[in-house]
């Protein structure tokens, strides 16, 4: 549960106060400061950069063409920006810390939200229908309760909700659309569902699959179609079982109740899931996040993984799960980790064998999305995004 917490200012002579939402887990502000149309960008972004958040209280277009100004501000090129040299690690971090300091700057500018007859808006002139967006990360409002947003999380709230709406079209599913929720990862990076729908299922897969760390559930539904009769998804965020259970209901014949399909919570594998003659499953398949770095939001969740703790979980546990004749892990992650100097792939290999498997076969692909097929110069990581390679891993008992 998010702890409740209160900004507290001063306007037109009189003490207020309103609670904060923050889905990044960013701090209130501690200094708050009315702004409106009348606001100069440059006075906007000193403010900013000195830890005053501005209350928005003009227009809502307003606010969003400040906020323009004050991106185009906060990312004008820095004469000694350190690029992090021939250090691919050293860059990455210098990256991190540079995107984080980033959203701080732009994060000070601050939006009301409100409830009116049961629903989220923003009390601003030209403000847009923003109740869909805000139910999704917020659920409903609590009627009376003033609350302050950054418009940038906002915008980003309004922007997922459209994710949801449309949803992505999966190649590997037929084009059919998976929906994702606010703070779930989209699949919009396909070629990893490509190496499921490609890879050769192992003897007896059919019988019974499990989905580790299902997100979307969008690999869930490629095994189903694929003919595997009983597939288990678990994850331990109940925004990703809600986002499965609804896009694994919409893309299985039947949904959750034909059985094909059961979406469960756990920390990684199914309760009660130790090896057994009839529970053991021929095929285990887990996309864990790529990178051992810390998350700062939600969604980061699906890309960053401390330590690569759940990496290392997954391979230590499951020998114990898997079917011993012929049963086997599919273990797909990107070499970014590797390409960034953040992890070794001996380190990889060294894990898979401390953990009592071997690698029977690997699949490979190369990503296509914009950012490898048309990396930015600017970029400190374009080097590594240009040569990253995404494997499926085929583990076996040693």
């Amino acid at each position: 549960m998010t702890e409740r917490q209160t900004v507290r200012w001063a306007e037109d002579g009189e003490d207020r106060s309103a609670r904060w939402r923050s889905e990044s887990g960013a701090r209130p502000p501690k200094q708050v400061a009315p702004a409106d149309d009348r606001t100069r960008a440059d006075a906007a972004y000193t403010l900013a950069c000195e830890g005053t958040a501005l209350l928005w209280r003009g227009d809502y277009v307003g606010a969003r063409q400040l906020l323009t100004a004050l991106t185009r501000r906060v990312d004008r090129p820095s004469r000694g920006r350190a690029q992090g040299g021939g250090d691919p690690a050293a860059a990455f971090h210098r990256h991190r810390a540079r995107q984080a300091q980033r959203a701080r700057i732009l994060g000070m500018l601050l939006v009301p939200l409100e409830a009116a007859d049961g629903r989220w808006t923003v009390p601003l002139r030209r403000a847009p229908d923003v109740d869909g967006a805000c139910r999704g990360a917020y659920g409903p409002p609590d009627a009376g309760e003033p609350v302050l947003v950054s418009l940038r999380e906002l915008l980003g709230l309004i922007g997922a909700h459209e994710w949801h709406r449309k949803g992505v079209p999966v190649p590997a599913l037929g084009g059919a659309r998976v929906h994702p929720c606010y703070g779930v990862f989209s699949p919009v990076r396909g070629e990893y569902v490509d190496l499921v729908a490609e890879a050769p299922l192992p003897p007896r897969a059919e019988a019974l699959a499990w989905d580790v760390g299902t997100g979307s559930g969008v690999l869930a539904a490629v095994l189903a179609r694929r003919g595997v009769r009983h597939v288990v998804a678990t994850d331990q965020d109940p925004r990703a079982l809600a986002c499965a259970r609804e896009n694994l209901d919409r893309l299985v014949p039947g949904g959750a109740a034909s059985g094909v399909v059961e979406v469960v919570e756990a920390d990684l594998f199914p309760a009660g899931s130790r090896r057994g003659a009839a529970a053991a499953p021929s095929l285990v398949v887990c996309n864990p996040p790529w990178l051992p770095a810390k998350p700062t939001s939600a969604v980061e969740r699906a890309v960053y993984d401390p330590g690569s703790g759940m990496l290392r979980a997954f391979l230590e546990g499951l020998p114990g799960r898997l079917d011993e004749d012929g049963g086997e892990g599919w273990l797909i992650l990107s070499d970014l980790a590797e390409l960034l100097g953040l992890r070794t792939r001996d380190d990889l290999l060294g894990w898979i064998g401390a953990a009592g498997l071997r690698v029977a076969g690997r699949l490979d692909t190369r990503p296509v999305h914009r950012r490898a097929t048309a990396p930015d110069p600017d970029d400190p990581l374009h080097a590594a995004r240009s040569a990253e390679v995404t494997t499926l891993w085929r583990l076996t008992h040693a």
